[in-house]
């Protein structure tokens, strides 16, 4: 378990994280999100001891992690892929974090075999693709079979095969008890394997909850409508107030309910062919629970 109390740090006048509390319980999938420069990297460094906070407290499984000798056993963190040794092969990469973690050697060929790396073990690293440096760290994760594993940005490099192989390891991990917290800008891939949710902006927290919930916070739904006659349907729904989309004999309304317009399709003997309501994606939620905590905004003056 990761807990999080009142954390904050501050770089002269810039505050990065304020007093942001939260707690990431084991077994489930926490994804943590925010716009760029809301904090993320800077608090997954503060949860490892990386940087120190200015204030407040952060504790894995009930101590600050500096104070675990072998952290590596207790811990597995992939924070940036390219952190790694150019000249060493993935194999001695590895070996070198176990002998300095006294964790067995075995586990080095099998982490390899379990990300996929087993062929290419005595390869310079400095060769490796992206893709190939994300799965070495990961390995490097998994390499004291911690219970608490943390990751930043994992599916950057990797092709659709690996981000599935990565989603099914997310979930396998979580079904094992451990705690797994997963930092992304990828909604579509948080959507598919996130149970819970932190997100935070500018530093603060905006919400902690499961997905289902923070998903049901947005007001941005829509009804799908199919109809053949969706020129007359369209003038009747905009007279009523609302939004309307038209793609053939399909349109995208939003500002009236399933219901409200099957009624006035009725009233107006207008007969349809299909009729849903279309929830928020997670991307469409995010985007409008973090619109005031966006620092570095496409097209905006300077």
């Amino acid at each position: 378990m990761i807990e999080v109390n009142e954390l904050s740090k501050r770089y002269g006048g810039t505050s990065a994280v304020e007093a942001l509390s939260f707690t990431v319980r084991p077994g489930q999938v926490t994804g943590f999100l925010g716009p760029n420069g809301a904090g993320k990297s800077t608090t997954l460094r503060m949860i490892l001891g990386l940087h120190r906070p200015t204030g407040g407290s952060v504790t894995v499984d009930g101590r600050p992690f500096h104070e675990r000798p072998r952290g590596l056993r207790h811990v597995g963190a992939l924070l940036d892929a390219h952190d790694v040794h150019g000249g060493r092969s993935a194999s001695a990469q590895l070996s070198a974090l176990a002998r300095s973690n006294r964790i067995p050697q075995r586990r080095v060929k099998e982490v390899l075999g379990e990300v996929g790396l087993a062929d290419v073990a005595r390869r310079r690293v400095g060769g490796f693709s992206l893709g190939m440096k994300q799965r070495l760290g990961i390995a490097s994760a998994l390499l004291g079979d911690p219970p608490v594993l943390l990751f930043d940005e994992p599916l950057n490099g990797l092709d659709p095969e690996g981000v599935k192989w990565v989603r099914e390891l997310f979930r396998r991990l979580a079904a094992e008890g451990r705690t797994v917290f997963v930092s992304s800008h990828l909604m579509s891939e948080m959507e598919n394997t996130a149970d819970q949710l932190i997100v935070i902006g500018r530093g603060r927290l905006i919400a902690a909850e499961s997905l289902a919930e923070f998903s049901a916070r947005g007001t941005r739904r829509s009804v799908w409508v199919s109809t053949r006659d969706a020129a007359a349907l369209r003038d009747v729904l905009v007279a009523e107030g609302a939004a309307v989309d038209r793609a053939g004999d399909e349109l995208t309304v939003t500002g009236l309910t399933a219901d409200r317009i099957g009624e006035l399709a009725l009233r107006h003997t207008v007969p349809l062919r299909g009729l849903h309501t279309r929830s928020a994606s997670l991307e469409d939620v995010f985007m409008e629970l973090t619109a005031d905590s966006v620092q570095y905004l496409a097209g905006a003056s300077r």
